[in-house]
């Protein structure tokens, strides 16, 4: 009787961890809450297949349980090292009050955060929230100008007091300071705690929740936190070690087939996709404005469907430009748009190489502006540290134009920084300065290089058309801070203006405007890759003898510069995967992607590669913007491992760097 008892007593739980079981409850219970929130949030687009259902709900539950494995562990910690003696002592208790209340205030904070990310992303926390995280000026100010911050803090706050007045109500504080507990329980209690860690640490990737070919499905799946923390161990992947591959020389033998011309040469190393371009005709050097239009999906225009007349002057210059009608852009992120059009290369799995490290003296489009004796310049409305884009820039001979608040170029980038002042700025955002104004400044720039007799590259990267959507007033007949199709309104509004301004320019006939955008408005669908929300808008505007035309090949936006280099009868030495769409022979495609899916799209197929070694291959229906699997062909997998996986090899090899003996 008494050794039965005795064992009954061992096997029944202290009371010293009622405060820690009911946490669970309440994290797996909140957890579960915020899917079903995600689910009919998406109720038309995730699968409501019972299945489905419950699987997606039973792998979160999985991921919850591993997420709570690392939050509770300093509890664990707490709970194995303090004595007996000291439990429901006033520092025992003023513990565990405070950090307990510091750790529901994080959580409710971070189910808040979840929901304003999904608002904007459709996805859980990814490679985007942790880069946030390192541009806090930007993203701060951007969520208090796009959301009611004090409110939503309160709420926090609210929500925060609420959980433990319920516990304080239920006694297990109470129950918590109560008992004892023994050595046994403290280490067995630990070290489950620590096995359940380490097996999500070994043997768990936040890839486990893509089960379902329903991505929405997928996502809510995941666990938010448990997702930003997985990124920051995925900040780089080598292509070859997380995707599928094929022998160096054949990946570039098709690769040379895939960029080749009938005016290209190729140098003798078989490792490379360098080549020598001749044109026929006489060159012509006119100064380039190039616009890069934050968001500016091909979507908003009247041009391809939108009925809400949000973009009149893109569409006039629809009909007054060489369109490009059927481009998509490579990436969901600016600096993806950034890498494309200007190093002209698809998207490498990981980070853009924008935001890699040695990223300087890189083969770019400044280097073809250089050697034909252009003054190379980059206008940014905010401050070009954040993403990294004057380091980009201004070591890839660039000199730099930007808000900037104090940060500085690094020592090794030789380059000069020019600040807008305040005097210069009619209004600014979180982002940057409006639109106006940052072409206002190119303007005067452009006047200024014209007086000194320089022909000069303009690369202008706009805000304007992001959230918090805010602009000047009485600009346009919709409210600022309101909706993204002000925001859109407003860009398109600006860019007219200053096409209008420039107009009244000496310099302006001999200037030619390319417009394109960095990437759509929203790239999130229940499929792989939702292609519809990579297609993007581009113009080639005033170039002295281009004859105005609609080009409905499908092409990519690493194409726009050999294009336009092309109709300027351009001989140079080039690096690029771009091509001149123009060419009769030109192979109609499309490279996109998003850190981890790399796509290759021609016509209407689509072969998507993943990490893990994996790919699959669609069908893809314009009418239903939807992807049909189909069985895979050994002959499209080959080609769209090349392109991705020896532009890969290319800048892993330092063989995207500037040739300086040329």
């Amino acid at each position: 009787m008494n050794v039965s008892g005795s064992f009954k007593l061992q096997l029944q739980l202290s009371k010293r961890l009622s405060l820690l079981l009911n946490f669970i409850k309440l994290f797996l219970l909140l957890s579960l809450l915020l899917r079903v929130v995600f689910y009919f949030w998406q109720y038309d687009e995730v699968s409501w297949n019972i299945l489905y259902i419950a699987r997606t709900l039973l792998t979160g539950l999985f991921f919850d349980l591993g997420t709570c494995s690392f939050i509770l562990l300093p509890s664990l910690l707490y709970i194995f090292v303090v004595p007996n003696r000291f439990i429901g002592s006033w520092a025992d208790k003023g513990l565990t009050y405070f950090f307990f209340s510091l750790t529901i205030f994080i959580l409710m904070f971070t189910f808040l955060a979840e929901i304003t990310f999904w608002e904007e992303f459709r996805t859980r926390f990814n490679f985007i929230a942790v880069d946030y995280l390192i541009y806090t000026h930007e993203v701060i100010s951007n969520i208090q100008e796009s959301y009611p911050l004090p409110l939503l803090i309160g709420i926090v706050l609210l929500a925060t007091a609420g959980v433990v007045f319920i516990f304080i109500k239920k006694s297990v504080f109470k129950n918590t300071f109560s008992d004892g507990i023994s050595l046994r329980q403290r280490a067995i209690v630990l070290q489950l705690g620590l096995m359940v860690m380490f097996f999500f640490v070994g043997l768990v990737r936040n890839t486990d929740a893509e089960w379902s070919a329903n991505r929405y499905n997928n996502e809510i799946s995941k666990a938010g936190i448990y997702s930003f923390f997985a990124e920051f161990r995925n900040n780089r992947m080598d292509y070859a070690d997380f995707y599928t591959t094929v022998n160096n020389k054949k990946a570039f033998a098709l690769a040379r087939n895939n960029v080749k011309e009938t005016n290209s040469h190729f140098d003798d190393n078989s490792l490379s996709v360098k080549r020598e371009i001749e044109e026929d005709g006489t060159e012509i050097k006119p100064n380039v404005v190039f616009v890069l239009m934050e968001s500016m999906s091909a979507a908003f225009m009247h041009e391809f469907g939108n009925d809400k007349n949000i973009t009149p002057y893109l569409d006039s210059l629809a009909q007054n430009s060489i369109l490009f009608s059927n481009l998509y852009a490579t990436g969901t992120r600016t600096v993806r748009g950034m890498e494309a059009v200007t190093l002209c290369i698809p998207p490498t799995p990981g980070q853009s190489i924008v935001k890699r490290p040695d990223n300087h003296d890189l083969f770019t489009v400044s280097t073809i502006f250089k050697k034909q004796g252009y003054d190379n310049s980059f206008f940014y409305g905010g401050d070009g540290y954040f993403d990294n884009m004057n380091s980009y820039f201004g070591g890839n001979g660039f000199t730099i134009y930007d808000r900037g608040r104090g940060s500085v170029l690094n020592d090794n980038i030789k380059t000069t920084r020019n600040i807008i002042t305040d005097k210069e700025v009619t209004f600014e955002n979180a982002w940057g300065v409006c639109d106006e104004d940052i072409f206002n400044k190119m303007l005067s720039v452009a006047d200024g290089k014209y007086k000194e007799g320089k022909p000069f590259f303009n690369f202008i990267m706009t805000t304007s058309n992001h959230r918090p959507y805010t602009y000047p007033d009485n600009k346009i007949d919709l409210p600022s801070g309101k909706s993204r199709n002000g925001a859109v309104k407003y860009a398109d509004f600006a860019l007219g203006k200053m096409l209008e301004t420039a107009r009244t320019k000496p310099w302006f006939k001999n200037t030619v405007f390319v417009i394109i955008a960095d990437h759509c408005a929203s790239s999130a669908g229940k499929d792989e890759i939702d292609v519809a929300n990579y297609h993007i808008p581009a113009f080639i505007y005033n170039l002295q003898g281009g004859v105005n035309q609609k080009i409905t090949k499908q092409c990519s936006q690493i194409d726009i510069f050999p294009t336009l280099f092309a109709l300027m009868k351009w001989d140079y030495q080039s690096n690029f995967y771009g091509k001149d769409v123009l060419l009769s022979d030109f192979k109609e495609r499309a490279l996109m992607g998003t850190y981890r899916k790399l796509t290759l799209m021609k016509k209407d197929q689509v072969m998507i590669l993943s990490d893990q070694k994996k790919q699959n291959f669609y069908n893809y229906s314009v009418n239903d913007n939807s992807l049909q699997p189909k069985r895979i062909e050994k002959g499209f997998l080959d080609e769209a491992i090349s392109w991705y996986q020896t532009a890969d090899y290319l800048f892993s090899h330092k063989l995207l760097k500037e040739d300086k003996n040329l």
